[in-house]
């Protein structure tokens, strides 16, 4: 299944390349900035979408090692904030 921000990152990636484009053209360079700045957010949301579908995989495919692993993160946390 894939993860509704891998479309929306790919989306906003395409739209700030055509952004930065137009930018170059027009010599625009606020455009241009915009642009790049969305393509770079775009790139963001889309590897932040394929980590959490990753991750949705490994935990379907076995939730006895993710609740482990919770686990130990809240643990480790709980010893940290203890001290």
């Amino acid at each position: 299944m894939v993860d509704e921000n891998e479309f929306a990152g790919t989306a906003r990636d395409l739209g700030g390349k055509v952004q930065d484009a137009i930018g170059g053209l027009t010599g625009d360079t606020a455009t241009q900035a915009k642009g790049k700045l969305n393509q770079a957010c775009g790139k963001a949301q889309k590897t932040f979408g394929a980590a959490a579908d990753e991750l949705r995989d490994n935990v379907t495919d076995s939730p006895l090692t993710a609740l482990a692993v919770v686990a130990a993160v809240a643990f480790a946390v709980g010893f940290l904030v203890k001290k």
